[in-house]
């Protein structure tokens, strides 16, 4: 089976380079001529662990290709659409230009009786929309929805080997093609949930919406920790061992950033005014609101452990992407808070392992190093911001002998407190007390 992938950004190129390690002959297909360039030399744009190596492979097998011509699709019997779908500059809805434009390109080269498949994740109602466009482009092209569920670090495990596979579809013969796609991972027990489009368009916002309020929710504890003197992560370890509540995503911290969850629970609260149902959603507003504020209260730490007055004060910033095994700076909170803090007149530095390139391009006005110990040179306080192994395994004491002050602010109370404090550091974390 030739399968097309449309979209190479990151759920492109994943997909398109997974399903060509499955034993399909996959060609990814972009209008930018420069990713496509590079991509068909094997240079993937950004960073995901293990990604890089499987393109390689993949194109010196040949079963992967790159291209700009949407014309080398016209053999193929399923075109995967894995298109951007940024929050709108103009308000909190998606924008779904880019999803629009891959229809109106695939649809009239797109060969009878094939399926086209969208993975983006989109407003409920977005896929009835296309498939009477599509319906209009090429009658006998069926339009089927199956969502992504990819975490930036672990993208290739999260498609060779998810924990559901979730397709929308208005006929057997589409569920059938689809089938014959996963076959090898139906076969390995993954479980198979047949929808219909709007919910399959509901599973994958549905799902952030859940993750986000798991996530603000123990750091609204952590909020309460502080007033009231307790610790967060004790609590969270102690809720965390009731199975209906579970320990995963209970890290109280500055919370969550990137391109899914904060652009996604957005896009979904707008889609339920729209469709009259507004007061649904209206918690993900104080879930946005929770996010927002671990941010602010990290800046707060710092001025209570440094003085309220940050000009001149140097400070070392641990981390920049939005989380680890990534380089994506997009909505990230470590280098929102770095803005922050340099816009109150403190002298920041900043250090990440992969993220370095593109933070440069989103604040130029800050400073980046590309090691730790030039990082934290005579700062007067160090923020660990990004929970990189790199940052877990650094020497406090060796780290004391290049500060000006030992303080550092843990703000994803990931790092090991009591070894810290014995080597003679200052230390706080969000939603724990002081000893």
């Amino acid at each position: 089976m030739k399968i097309s992938v449309i979209g190479t950004g990151y759920l492109g190129v994943t997909h398109a380079a997974a399903l060509s390690s499955l034993g399909f002959d996959v060609v990814g297909i972009d209008i930018d001529s420069e990713k496509v360039s590079s991509l068909k030399k094997g240079i993937v744009p950004f960073f995901e662990p293990g990604l890089q190596e499987l393109v390689e492979e993949e194109l010196q097998g040949g079963r992967l290709q790159f291209t700009n011509d949407f014309s080398n699709a016209k053999d193929c019997e399923i075109h995967f659409i894995c298109v951007g779908t940024p929050q709108r500059k103009d308000s909190l809805a998606a924008d779904l230009q880019f999803v629009d434009s891959a229809i109106e390109m695939i649809g009239p080269v797109a060969k009878t009786n094939s399926l086209i498949v969208g993975k983006s994740t989109v407003p409920v109602g977005t896929a009835e929309r296309l498939a009477k466009r599509l319906s209009e482009l090429n009658p006998s092209v069926e339009l089927a929805w199956n969502p992504e569920f990819l975490r930036e670090g672990f993208a290739i495990e999260d498609t060779l080997r998810p924990n559901r596979l979730v397709v929308g579809v208005t006929s057997d013969q589409a569920e059938s093609k689809l089938r014959k796609v996963y076959e090898s991972l139906i076969a390995a027990g993954i479980p198979w949930i047949r929808a219909d489009l709007p919910t399959s368009e509901l599973v994958k916002v549905a799902a952030n919406s859940f993750l986000a309020t798991k996530i603000s929710f123990i750091n609204a504890m952590a909020e309460i920790c502080e007033v009231a003197g307790g610790d967060v992560t004790v609590l969270a370890k102690a809720i965390g061992y009731d199975p209906r509540i579970g320990s995963k995503f209970l890290q109280a911290g500055i919370g969550f950033g990137g391109g899914c969850l904060p652009k996604d629970i957005r896009a979904f609260m707008a889609r339920s005014e729209e469709l009259g149902a507004k007061q649904s959603l209206e918690f993900l507003r104080e879930i946005d609101s929770i996010n927002q504020r671990a941010r602010q209260r990290v800046i707060d730490l710092v001025r209570l452990e440094i003085g309220s007055d940050l000009k001149g004060k140097r400070i070392a910033i641990l981390g920049a992407a939005f989380k680890p095994d990534s380089d994506d700076v997009r909505d990230s909170p470590a280098l929102d808070i770095a803005e922050q803090i340099a816009a109150a007149g403190a002298v920041v530095t900043v250090h990440d392992p992969k993220a370095l390139g593109n933070a440069k391009r989103r604040s130029p006005q800050l400073t980046f190093v590309d090691n730790v110990e030039t990082c934290v040179k005579d700062a007067s306080c160090i923020l660990h911001l990004t929970e990189w192994k790199e940052y877990r395994d650094l020497d406090p004491v060796a780290i004391l002998k290049r500060v000006k002050e030992p303080v550092i602010i843990d703000g994803r109370n990931a790092l090991d407190r009591e070894l810290w404090e014995k080597s003679g550091w200052r230390f706080r974390g969000l939603g724990r007390t002081t000893r």
